[in-house]
This record gives C-alpha cells, sequence and structure tokens, in this order.
C-alpha cells in the first residue's frame, strides 16, 4: 500500500525532528530548532496525506472505513495527534523545548506500528463490533486526549529539569526552557484539555457498547483502566483548581497519568478483553 510507504518515511522525518529539537537544546542554536519544526511539520502534512490515501484505499478495496479500526491504524493516528497538538502549542508559545520530549513519542509509536511483529497494517473489513457510526467519533475523541496528555507529559518533564536548576548560574539547556509558572500553566491546560477530550471518548463508547454488546459498561479491563486514567487527571485538575496545588507535585500526578494513560491503551491489550483488536 502506498499509504504504509509515506507513513514509512514519516517515521523517519520525525525521527529527524526530535535529533533536530535535542541539538537545538544542547547547542542553544535556534537554526537547529527551526529545522526540526519544519521536518514535524514536513511529517505531519505526508501523516495527513497518507491518513486520507489509506482512507481512499479502503474504498478501492470495497471495504471503506475511516483508518482508526485496528491497533496499526490507532497507533498511526495517535502520532499524528500528538504532533499536531504540539505544533499548535509550539506556534502559540514560541517556544520549541517540548519538542525534545513530545516528538519522540510519536517516533516510537510509528516506528512501534511499522517494526512490531503483532502490528498488522494491511486494510481490513471491519468486525462487526466495529460496524458503527461511533467508531470515527470514539477513537477520535480518546485519542485526541491522549495526544494532549503526551504533550502534558513533556510540559511535565520540563518542569521537573527547570526544578533542579542551581542557585547562581543558569545553563544554555535549561535557559530555553519556559519559566516554570508558564510550563505549569501549559500543562494545566494541556491536561484540561485531554480529560475534556477523554470524557467525551468515555461517553460515546458507553453508548457505542450499549449498540454493540447490550450494556453501557460491563467493566472490561479497557474501560476500568480508562476510569482509573480519567480518575487520575480529575485528581491532578481537582488538586490545581481546588486545593492550589503547584509545581512539582502536578508534573508527578501528570506523569502518573502518562503511565496509566499508556497503559490503558497498550497494557490492556495483553489482558482477556473485548477491545483486545485496539
Amino acid at each position: 500500500m502506498m499509504s504504509s510507504k509515506i507513513l514509512a518515511w514519516v517515521t523517519f522525518l520525525y525521527f529527524a525532528s526530535f535529533t533536530g529539537y535535542l541539538i537545538g537544546m544542547i547547542r542553544g542554536r535556534d537554526l537547529w530548532g527551526k529545522i526540526a519544526s519544519g521536518a514535524a511539520a514536513a511529517g505531519l502534512l505526508a501523516h495527513t496525506a497518507a491518513l486520507l490515501l489509506r482512507w481512499k484505499e479502503s474504498y478501492d478495496l470495497g471495504i471503506g472505513h475511516a483508518p482508526l479500526s485496528n491497533l496499526y491504524e490507532s497507533l498511526v493516528f495517535f502520532a499524528w495527534a500528538v504532533v499536531f497538538l504540539y505544533l499548535v502549542v509550539e506556534w502559540r508559545t514560541r517556544n520549541r523545548a517540548p519538542g525534545v520530549f513530545v516528538v519522540p513519542v510519536a517516533f516510537f509509536l510509528m516506528a512501534f506500528a511499522s517494526l512490531s511483529p503483532n502490528v498488522n497494517d494491511r486494510i481490513q473489513p471491519l468486525i462487526p463490533a466495529l460496524q458503527s457510526n461511533w467508531l470515527t467519533s470514539h477513537v477520535i475523541t480518546c485519542f485526541m486526549g491522549y495526544a494532549a496528555f503526551t504533550v502534558a507529559f513533556g510540559l511535565a518533564i520540563l518542569h521537573l529539569i527547570k526544578g533542579r536548576k542551581k542557585t547562581g548560574g543558569t545553563s544554555r539547556f535549561l535557559g530555553l526552557i519556559p519559566d516554570r509558572e508558564d510550563l505549569e500553566e501549559l500543562l494545566y491546560q494541556s491536561t484540561l484539555l485531554g480529560f475534556v477530550f477523554l470524557t467525551l471518548g468515555i461517553m460515546t463508547g458507553s453508548v457505542w457498547a450499549h449498540y454493540a454488546w447490550g450494556a453501557y459498561w460491563s467493566w472490561d479491563p479497557k474501560e476500568t483502566w480508562s476510569l482509573i486514567t480519567w480518575i487520575v487527571y480529575a485528581a491532578l485538575l481537582h488538586a490545581r483548581f481546588v486545593r492550589g496545588w503547584r509545581g512539582t507535585r502536578l508534573a508527578v500526578l501528570a506523569l502518573v497519568g502518562f503511565a496509566a494513560m499508556l497503559f490503558t491503551y497498550l497494557g490492556v491489550n495483553y489482558l482477556p478483553s473485548l477491545h483486545a483488536y485496539m
């Protein structure tokens, strides 16, 4: 499939972007950051074209559906959403530091999709449970939420690194990282955005489950871990907005939430689950 070949090249573009961000931070050269941003933007454009082409290819095969139906396609869309939201944040803040930790997540997702023997990149007919109009809305909302949490993860790492600054001097690397207050506000906004999307994802998933399996909630491992992830991020937002938490504690909660989100997405696949195909 031509779309798979394009996506393979996108993987290399994201690796090149990550490398540029890293060199730019280490050497303190904005030129490398600009190259990294350009590579990420080029990758995103090619990524978008490949997703649209894969959608067309599915119709050419007579089994037309949005490219969101199996593990390969979900990995690819997850990576797309991560880069898309990251570039929005970079454009808003005019700061490239988060790219060092966010873009490699997209690269690893794409590399896993391309190289893992357990991931099939063939376009396949939808199984009966996926033959629903709820498929697109549920998957898009969930993965946009996951992508926002990934951006928050990168910001949390920067926040912790910035907090290790020694009194009396600032390295070139630390000087390129935004102030902790700005990082904290961005982390809060990214988490809030992800929380809204995840909430919508859980709601649409419940309606879809009722349509497919006759019950809104069955405590399937995927559902249970989605709820756990939702609770972790709800606790973060509550702690910040109501309890007035600031600083390291929020960053650590964001890392815990990211770990729970990854287990919800990938770890649950190794458990008996109705969602094993995702």
